[in-house]
C-alpha cells in the first residue's frame, strides 16, 4: 500500500491486529485502494466528506498488537472460506497483508507474563513509536478492535488490558479510538490522563447492527408519540466475539450500550432484556432479533419485530477506516479531548450529543465541514502551522457539550500514582507519533 512520497502517511495501529475485524480492515483498505472493490459502507468516501482533508486510503500504514500468532494472510484465507471476504481478494492483496503482518508485535499481558503494568505500557508505547519512526509517519491513530473484556472490578484491581493499551497510546503521543465495549480510555485512570494529554479520542463500542436499528427506531416511536411498553432482543453470533461474550460480565458490558440508546431516544428504559448466545457454527455471522411491544391510539396494542442478519467484520471494517481517518484529521487540526461528533459510530459515545442516528449524522457532517482545509493547505504537503481561529472553529464542532471520557467513580491515590508513572515521559515528543524529531 505505497503512497506518493510527496504526501504524509498516517499509521493505523490496531489492538487485536490478527482478529477478524482487523484482517478485514487491512484487506478492505488494500482492495479499495487497488480499485478491486468500491468503498461500500465507508461514510468518509461519500461527497459530504470530500473537502474534509482526510488522509487517503493509500496513505494508511497498518501495524498493531495481538497475543495471537496466526499470520494475517492465513487469517484472510480462513475468512474467505467463511464467506466474509470475496473469493480472490485476499490473494490479490497478499503483499499488503504480509506487510501489515510484519508490523504486528506481541500484546499482553499473557499467562505467565511477569512484567508490571508500567513495563507493559512502556513496551507497547515503544512498539508504536518504533513503527512510526521506521515508516516516517506524520501521526499514528491507535484503534482497539480486540475482543470484549469484562469490566474491571474496581479500585485497587489490575488495570484491564484495554486500558494498558490506551495508556500506551497516550504515552506514544497518539490519538485513540475504542471500537469495543471494553473500558480502554473510559477507565478513570486513563480518562484522567487523556484529559492531561491534549490528544483527541473517540469511542466506545462500534454501532454496526442491532443498535444501529435501535438508533433509528427509537426516535421514530418517540416522534410518533407511540408508547413503547417492552423491547426485548436476542443476538446469535459465533467467532471470537461469540466466545468472548459467552462470559456474562463481558455480555453485560456489551448490553449497557444497547440500553443507553433506548434510554436516550425514548426517555425511559422499557421492559425487556437482550440475550447474547454463542453459536460457534455461525462463525463471523450474526443474527439479531428484536421484539417491540407498543401502544397506539386508544391503547391499541401492537408489535414490531425486526431481524438483522449480517457479517460482523464486514459491517465493522469500513467504520474503523472512517474513524481512523477522521481522528487523524482531528489530531492534525489540533483538536483535543473526546470527539463527540463521532458518536454516529458508537453505542456508548464519549462526550455529549444526540442519540438518534439522523441527528448524529447531521452533527458528523457539520464536524466534517469544520475539518476542511485551511487557506494555503493542500493535500500534497504537511501543514507546518495552523491558525488558532480555525482550531477554535473545529473544536466548537467537536465538542458535544460535555467533558471527557465518560468515566465515573473515584480513583484511589495508588491508582493515580500508578497512572502517572505509566505515562511519564510523554512530554517532549513529536506530535502524533511520540517520536523525537
Amino acid at each position: 500500500m505505497s503512497a506518493s512520497l510527496s504526501r504524509p502517511r498516517v499509521g493505523v495501529w490496531l489492538i487485536g491486529a490478527r482478529g477478524s475485524v482487523a484482517t478485514t480492515v487491512v484487506t478492505g483498505c488494500a482492495a479499495v485502494t487497488a480499485g478491486l472493490h468500491p468503498p461500500t459502507g465507508m461514510v468518509t468516501e461519500t461527497p459530504a466528506f470530500a473537502d474534509s482533508g482526510l488522509p487517503a486510503l493509500s496513505d494508511l500504514v497498518f501495524g498493531g498488537h495481538d497475543t495471537l500468532d496466526c499470520p494475517l494472510p492465513k487469517r484472510a484465507e480462513s475468512l474467505t472460506a467463511g464467506g466474509v471476504l470475496p473469493p480472490g481478494t485476499a490473494t490479490a492483496v497478499a503483499a499488503e497483508l504480509a506487510a501489515a503482518d510484519r508490523e504486528i508485535r506481541p500484546g499482553g499481558p499473557t499467562p505467565g507474563d511477569t512484567r508490571s503494568e508500567a513495563e507493559l505500557i512502556a513496551a507497547f508505547a515503544d512498539d508504536i513509536r518504533d513503527f512510526a519512526r521506521r515508516h516516517g509517519l506524520e501521526r499514528t491513530v491507535v484503534v482497539n478492535v480486540a475482543s470484549t473484556e469484562p469490566a474491571s472490578a474496581g479500585p485497587g484491581t489490575p488495570l484491564p488490558a484495554s486500558t494498558l493499551y490506551a495508556l500506551a497510546a497516550l504515552r506514544a503521543g497518539c490519538p485513540y479510538v475504542n471500537f469495543t465495549p471494553s473500558e480502554g480510555m473510559h477507565h478513570p485512570v486513563a480518562a484522567r490522563e487523556a484529559g492531561r494529554s491534549g490528544l483527541p479520542h473517540a469511542g466506545r463500542d462500534g454501532k454496526t447492527g442491532q443498535t444501529l436499528l435501535r438508533a433509528v427506531l427509537g426516535p421514530m416511536f418517540a416522534q410518533r408519540a407511540l408508547a413503547v411498553r417492552a423491547w426485548s432482543g436476542t443476538n446469535l453470533l459465533g467467532g471470537g466475539d461469540g466466545a468472548a461474550l459467552a462470559d456474562p460480565a463481558a455480555a453485560a458490558a456489551k448490553n449497557a450500550g444497547k440500553e443507553r440508546v433506548l434510554a436516550d431516544t425514548l426517555g425511559t428504559v422499557p421492559e425487556g432484556e437482550v440475550h447474547i448466545d454463542d453459536v460457534p457454527a455461525l462463525g463471523d455471522w450474526k443474527t439479531a432479533w428484536d421484539h417491540i411491544a407498543f401502544d397506539g391510539f386508544l391503547g391499541t396494542r401492537m408489535v414490531l419485530q425486526t431481524i438483522w442478519q449480517g457479517c460482523d467484520s464486514a459491517l465493522a471494517a469500513p467504520l474503523v477506516l472512517d474513524l481512523a481517518r477522521l481522528t487523524a484529521r482531528a489530531h492534525e487540526k489540533g483538536l483535543a479531548g473526546p470527539l463527540g461528533p463521532l458518536g454516529f459510530y458508537f453505542k456508548d459515545p464519549v462526550g455529549e450529543g444526540p442519540s438518534g442516528l439522523s441527528e448524529q449524522y447531521e452533527q458528523l457532517t457539520r464536524f466534517a465541514r469544520s475539518l476542511g482545509r485551511s487557506e494555503g493547505e493542500s493535500g500534497d504537503t504537511p501543514v507546518p502551522g495552523r491558525v488558532e481561529d480555525e482550531r477554535s472553529d473545529a473544536r466548537g464542532a467537536a465538542r458535544g457539550g460535555g467533558e471527557s471520557g465518560g468515566a465515573s467513580g473515584n480513583t484511589s491515590a495508588g491508582e493515580q500514582r500508578r497512572a502517572a508513572r505509566a505515562v511519564r515521559g510523554a512530554e517532549g515528543t513529536a506530535e502524533g507519533t511520540g517520536d523525537p524529531r
